[in-house]
């Protein structure tokens, strides 16, 4: 995430989108907490050190001029809590966002990853993307209809045993 991304937050109905930082690590560190979680999103709990360093890469950016990492936490203004992410990686001149979310175990089924998707969605519409991309495992029917709600539809396309969704914006 660049330095000019930091200052994007993004407010829905009970949500905010807050960019993230480095000093989220310790939260989020006990929201990922959950094994199960990770049976669909690869990997393992990380320890609230290892979230530091991986957000310290995040939020420095990608590597690549031509690649804009956009992260944001998901916070639940009504508990006061973070309860996930929501991240975009923003290609081709700014036309192209390959999306994805994550939502803890304690806050899934409340609708929180769909307002949360929507939410980004929008704002990605409105600063010029054009094709919104995510992958799910043809086995997560809870990310694929946060998918559905975010206007994405399944390609037949499979990349990594996953479904390649898009959304195409005129």
């Amino acid at each position: 995430m660049s330095a000019a991304d930091a200052g994007v937050a993004v407010r829905t109905d009970r949500l905010d989108l807050v960019p993230l930082a480095v000093a989220h690590a310790d939260e989020m560190a006990v929201v990922l907490a959950d094994p199960a979680l990770h049976e669909f999103i690869g990997g393992a709990p990380l320890t609230a050190s290892a979230l530091r360093a991986r957000y310290g890469r995040l939020v420095a950016g990608s590597p690549d001029p031509g690649v804009r990492w956009r992260n944001w936490v998901v916070r639940l203004r009504a508990e006061e809590r973070l309860t996930g992410t929501v991240q975009a990686t923003v290609t081709d001149g700014g036309r192209v966002a390959e999306v994805a979310w994550v939502i803890g175990t304690e806050w899934q089924g409340r609708g929180i990853a769909t307002e949360a998707a929507r939410g980004l969605a929008a704002l990605l519409v409105s600063e010029g993307v054009r094709l919104l991309v995510a992958h799910v495992r043809p086995d997560h029917a809870a990310s694929a209809a946060v998918a559905r709600a975010a206007g994405l539809s399944p390609t037949d396309r499979v990349e990594d045993d996953e479904v390649r969704w898009e959304r195409r914006v005129p």
